[in-house]
């Protein structure tokens, strides 16, 4: 695909991005992310049990997005959205003025094969740009079954100037799918957004 045309096309879903989040954001609630948000399982318990944040799944998979409506629309939820959108264009498209409270990051593609590491979520440019959208003191909770991944990401957030790993308690517990399947348990850690 010639560049112009790609430039093109991250244009026009960064406006229409822009178009559908504009009317969410008018809650004035803290605003609570979850990245690869799958079937809805995790986000729309933690909406209902969190009534005073708004929560907005992204995922890349339509159907996934229509089953997690599907959800929440029976809960009765009001402080809940699903975008079909990836990370960075999501990023992008919040307005200046608007900073993310918390973000979850469970079960991500851990990418096992060390030419693939690139596509991780985590990496220093996802924290950099993640600590531009988020209010200072704003937690990053990450789980992963992968052992190897969980090291990777948590020497990067280590790392990383803009946040800072904090020995808290996990903020919200529900199995995931992804959680159920794991044979060897799970491990995480929480990053909080230095002031």
């Amino acid at each position: 695909m010639p560049l112009e045309i790609a430039q093109a096309i991250t244009a026009s879903r960064l406006t229409e991005l822009r178009a559908l989040l504009a009317p969410l954001l008018q809650t004035g609630l803290p605003l609570t992310l979850e990245i690869g948000s799958g079937h809805g399982h995790y986000l729309t318990a933690y909406a209902e049990a969190h009534p005073a944040k708004f929560c907005i799944g992204i995922d890349l998979i339509g159907d996934r997005l229509d089953r997690s409506a599907r959800k929440s629309n029976r809960a009765a939820l009001t402080n809940i959205a699903w975008l079909h959108a990836e990370v960075s264009l999501f990023l992008e498209a919040l307005p200046a003025e608007t900073r993310l409270a918390e973000v979850f990051l469970l079960f991500s593609d851990p990418w096992p094969k060390r030419r693939h590491w690139k596509n991780r979520v985590v990496q220093p440019e996802f924290l950099t740009l993640l600590a531009s959208r988020a209010e200072a003191g704003a937690r990053f909770c990450f789980r992963t079954d992968h052992a190897e991944y969980f090291d990777y990401a948590q020497k990067i957030a280590l790392a990383h100037a803009d946040w800072q790993v904090a020995e808290e308690p996990w903020p919200f517990e529900l199995a995931t799918v992804f959680q159920e399947r794991a044979e060897n348990g799970h491990q995480s850690f929480i990053a909080r957004r230095s002031p």
